[in-house]
This record gives C-alpha cells, structure tokens and sequence, in this order.
C-alpha cells in the first residue's frame, strides 16, 4: 500500500520509492488532509501501484504548479547530536532517475526541477485530464503500464515539458496535434501503443527519430516511411454478361485470350498462349457457341 502517510511530512519535496514492492491503488483516504503540497519530485517506478493514475494528487500537488524565480540546489537542514560532537549543516539531495530515456545520477538537484516517474506498474484507464494542472512539469514518465483510451490534448498545456514517456501501453487514437506547442520538448517516446494516423508535424516533432514511434503499426508521415496518403485501391473490375462471369472460368486455364464476335455470336478470332485442355474446349464451346 503506498505510505500515503507521508504526506504529513509538510517540508517533502523529493520522494524516491522506486524498486520496493508497494502494491495497491493510489487514493486518498477519505479522512486525511495528507497532499504533499510542495512535492516537487516524485519517483515510484519499478512496484506493482495499480488502479487508475492518481488524478487526486494532481490536483493537489501544487508546488508542481509553482514557477521558482531563483534557482538553486535542494537542500535540508541537518541537526546530528552525537555523545561527543554535535554537526549543524545543510544536506543536499541527490537521486537516480531515468531522464530522456537515460538513467541519471543526480549528485544535487535543482529546486526547480519538477518531475514525476510512475513507470513499470500496472496503472490502467486513461490518462486524466487533471494532468495539465501540473503545469510546470520536466519530466513525465508514464511508460510500461496498462494505461488505455487516447493521449490527452490537455497535455499541450505542460509547455515546460522536457521529456514524456508514454511507452509500452495500451494507448490508441490520433498523437494531439496539440502537443506540437511543447517548444522544450526534447525527448518523447509513444512507441508499442496502438496509435494511429498522422504523426503531428512542426516544432520539435521535427526532431525526433523512427524509434519515438516504433511498435504502432497503423501511425505514418515523417519520420516514417510509411506515407499518409489514401490511394485509390484498384479492384480488378468483375466482367460479366448474361452467359455468365470471367469466375465461372475454368481453374488451371492459364492463357490469355481475345474473343470477338458479331451478332449472330460467330466467332472470328481467338488468341491464346499455352494449352488447351479437354475440358476448357468443352466449356469454351458452351459459352460462345449458339
């Protein structure tokens, strides 16, 4: 169960959980005020969460909405008594994420950095709209759950958004042209979903690669090779006449022919390649003989 307790921790603004064994949904209980309101990073990635993505919590994570007009380096106050010395000084964070595809090592962190990583467990439903209120967000990484229904247009609205990866679900529909607005998007991974249409063109779009996309067979347009174009399938055109069909043709006929005739149905000419079966000639006579 996630310690949703934590939240009472009113100066939290990192939380790393990944690679633990956390089951469950993540829901608020009812009796709690707990929302971890100046969270800034969070990383539970690598458990086994599952239910609908926490759209409780997006609403309430409101440092994630903040926009820091200085930037500096995380830091917590640490008091340690010992028997023999007592150490008053400042501690810096440091974590290991997965940032643009890439897993990194962060000696300090910028209190600026906004990022949340719900990767590899097994949320399901659609990615809630409530998402776009976490409008000053890095890094999203929602990759290797069970998450359905289409990628929101909302999401447009995350214009300081670095990195998205929504990899390796179940998603389907049309990529939002909207989320061509993303002007500091620098790493975007949709690939083994079940997307389809039009990539969006313009903006970084431009910049990313085949692998971006790869796994949805039915997406097109550049970087792909497969183009957006609707061609005209052509049906071979069914010939037919009151004596019957070119279907009704004997199997194994493997000649082309030219049948001319006149009204009395005398025919004048045929032109054929290969060989004449017993049982061609016979159904060649039945139908253009009177």
């Amino acid at each position: 169960m996630f310690p949703f307790w934590l939240g009472a921790l009113s100066d939290l603004q990192v939380l790393i959980l990944r690679f633990n064994k956390f089951h469950g949904a993540l829901k608020i209980p009812s009796k709690t005020s707990s929302t971890f309101s100046k969270l800034r990073i969070i990383d539970l990635s690598f458990n086994s969460f599952s239910g609908d993505l926490p759209h409780q919590y997006f609403q309430d994570w409101s440092a994630m909405k903040e926009t820091k007009q200085n930037a500096a380096y995380m830091q917590a106050n640490v008091d340690i008594l010992g028997e023999r010395y007592i150490w008053l000084g400042n501690y810096s964070y440091s974590m290991n994420m997965t940032n643009k595809g890439v897993k990194t090592e962060y000696e300090k962190v910028l209190n600026i950095f906004i990022a949340v990583d719900l990767s590899s467990n097994k949320f399901q439903g659609d990615i809630p709209e409530a998402i776009k209120a976490l409008s000053n967000l890095q890094l999203l990484n929602l990759s290797n759950n069970e998450l359905s229904g289409t990628i929101p247009s909302s999401m447009g609205y995350l214009t300081n958004l670095e990195s998205l990866d929504l990899s390796s679900n179940k998603l389907s529909g049309k990529i939002p042209q909207a989320l061509v607005q993303l002007n500091f998007l620098a790493f975007l991974n949709v690939s083994f979903n079940k997307l389809i249409g039009p990539i969006p063109q313009g903006g970084q779009f431009n910049t990313f690669l085949n692998m971006s996309y790869m796994g949805n067979s039915a997406l097109c347009g550049d970087p792909l090779s497969k183009d957006c174009g609707d061609p005209k399938v052509s049906e071979r055109p069914t010939i037919s006449s009151a004596e019957g069909s070119w279907s009704d043709f004997p199997s194994g006929f493997d000649w082309v022919f030219i049948v001319s005739g006149v009204a009395s149905g005398l025919v004048i000419g045929v032109l054929f390649g290969g060989h004449l079966t017993t049982g061609c000639y016979k159904w060649f006579l039945k139908r253009f003989r009177k």
